[in-house]
């Protein structure tokens, strides 16, 4: 690492300790340890060929009735194409939801965002769960869920990936998140689906996987005048600046923006590119449409047309925005804007080439970050670094629930990405 290496510092995950082969005292997860998940602590695995933890059972012998809350609260199945309602989401998440540790920063999902990630072909209302305090009608709690098709180790599965599980602050004691898991399954399950994927920045029973965050400069000043990165002791700002600075212009030949009739040629390249890992997901044409058709403030997605074939596609780059709230300055900003590497689908075209335009096209459209996890082909080295990216302080876990898988993956088999 040269002295003018800029690393940036805090993550916006509530990371509690690293998950590995190392000899750490395993805390009690009562509610997890009810669950069809590989456990933690070794005499409370099932063991088993890798697959369902627990048979499915008939539709009709699920639980019918929602689960019982506390007398002063409601469900509630929220209708998130009713403005009111989805305002009342974002507000709920937009004060409460995942922050880091130093309560520096806090995740600004846009309405708009929240209607991209919960609103996929064949979604289901019911699955859009938050709970309402009886009288007044205030949203204090929600999860979601979305169904999807992810192949797992060569195997199909149907099941819902589950989002956005937020508790109001005042009400963290009161033990809600067990029971919106809960009722989300219940739910998910009279639709006759299983299994289930999630993250998070805690180590649960028991991640599938473990994830990097990565982080790249874009705007070096403004992340240190907002404490997201510092100054190395042994180097200047403008040295920094310098750094960091980026081409104007992107390099690969015939890269541009996607367009509705890319859709078709997008998802035969990124379903093949996708069966070379372990867990991934498998795409339709309406849901390429859906979570990769460009939306200005939502996602950005950039296809290689082959100057030979007009209108084949051989390439593939994308990333999505999610802001974070700047809880704490003093210099006058109040919005971290980060870009995410999303789905990448490298073909003619290096991938170092394509994240390196992916860098470009961020910083012409005023993000401050770039930041990426160490999934795919995202090789620490041979990408990341050489793009100078800064390694970060936070772990994103992988799940899935009533699947059992009887190794840990390495984050390199891992193709799906949760936003």
């Amino acid at each position: 690492m040269s002295d003018e290496d800029e690393r940036p510092v805090p993550d916006l995950t509530e990371v509690q300790r690293e998950f590995g082969g190392m000899n750490l005292s395993v805390p009690d997860h009562a509610f997890w340890e009810t669950q069809p998940v590989g456990q933690l602590k070794p005499e409370l695995n099932k063991a088993g060929e890798e697959g369902p933890i627990d048979d499915p059972i008939a539709v009709a012998d699920v639980k019918q009735e929602p689960y019982k809350l506390p007398d002063a609260f409601e469900w509630s199945s929220c209708d998130l194409t009713n403005d009111t309602t989805k305002q009342e989401v974002f507000d709920l998440l937009a004060a409460n939801y995942v922050e880091d540790d130093d309560e520096i920063f806090r995740f600004k999902y846009s309405p708009e965002f929240i209607k991209w990630a919960t609103q996929p072909p064949g979604y289901h209302q019911d699955w859009h769960l938050g709970v309402r305090v009886k009288g007044t009608e205030k949203l204090v709690a929600f999860i979601t869920g979305v169904p999807a098709k992810v192949m797992v180790k060569g195997k199909a599965i149907d099941l819902a990936e589950i989002n956005f599980l937020c508790i109001h602050k005042k009400l963290r004691a009161k033990r809600l998140a067990p029971m919106l898991i809960r009722e989300i399954t219940r739910r998910v399950n009279l639709r006759g689906i299983w299994q289930a994927a999630y993250t998070a920045g805690v180590v649960l029973p028991r991640p599938i996987s473990t994830g990097r965050y990565w982080h790249r400069s874009l705007n070096f000043k403004k992340l240190v005048e907002i404490n997201f990165t510092t100054l190395h002791a042994r180097s200047t700002m403008a040295r920094s600046i310098k750094l960091f600075k980026l081409e104007n212009k992107t390099r690969t030949p015939g890269l541009r923006e996607m367009r509705d009739e890319d859709v078709p040629g997008v998802t035969v390249i990124l379903n093949k590119y996708l069966r070379k890992f372990a867990v991934a997901p498998v795409f339709t044409e309406a849901e390429v449409r859906h979570h990769l058709s460009p939306r200005d403030g939502v996602v950005y997605s950039f296809v290689v047309e082959d100057e030979g074939k007009p209108g084949a596609v051989t390439d593939f780059v994308s990333f999505y925005s999610l802001p974070s709230t700047v809880i704490k300055n003093t210099m006058g900003h109040d919005t971290l804007r980060a870009a995410y590497s999303y789905y990448n689908v490298p073909g003619k075209t290096p991938l170092l080439d394509l994240m390196g335009d992916a860098l470009i096209l961020a910083k012409q459209r005023d993000f401050d970050v770039f930041n990426a996890l160490d999934l795919m082909e995202n090789e620490p080295e041979a990408i990341l670094s050489a793009l100078k990216f800064g390694i970060g302080d936070g772990n994103l876990q992988y799940y899935l629930y009533n699947w059992r898988l009887n190794e840990e993956l390495p984050s390199s088999e891992i193709g799906l990405v949760l936003t």
